[in-house]
């Protein structure tokens, strides 16, 4: 008897090797600013960030943080889209949690030159160990409340 073998046919195709939309508009990315809306009170701003990752710079193992940012505009605000896409440029960056925060402050400080700002990188426990680093300006210029840990 004669034997029929059938022909199998793929259900998937072969897509060229394509860089996805998403790490393209990271990659072009600038952080941006915007005007700050009149107010006839100190206007403050609080952005929370709970899906930042970067590499320990030792262990090449992924490192996971809520990034809270805390500032009054003096002129300018950030743009929202462009801070996400910056945030998650860190993605692959091997960097320490130190130099993560401090980086953040320098290039915010940098672009908005606001009458304050805190950041405070709020790392993932790793190790049995939790990380929580702080840095903020106008010294003096702090809303008296008590932020936990």
């Amino acid at each position: 008897m004669p034997s029929f073998k059938k022909e199998k046919k793929s259900a998937t195709k072969t897509i060229p090797k394509k860089t996805p939309y998403g790490e393209t508009a990271i990659q072009q990315n600038q952080l941006e600013k915007w005007p700050a809306p009149e107010s006839t009170v100190p206007l403050e701003i609080r952005i929370s960030y709970p899906e930042f990752t970067c590499l320990c710079p030792r262990s090449g193992y992924p490192d996971f943080a809520t990034i809270h940012l805390r500032y009054r505009p003096s002129g300018f605000i950030v743009e929202l889209k462009s801070f996400k896409l910056y945030l998650n440029s860190f993605r692959n960056r091997a960097i320490s949690h130190e130099e993560t925060a401090a980086t953040l402050f320098r290039d915010l400080e940098n672009l908005l030159k606001p009458e304050f700002l805190e950041i405070v990188a709020d790392f993932n426990v790793r190790g049995n160990v939790k990380t929580v680093i702080t840095l903020h300006s106008g010294m003096g210029k702090t809303p008296e409340k008590d932020r936990p840990l």
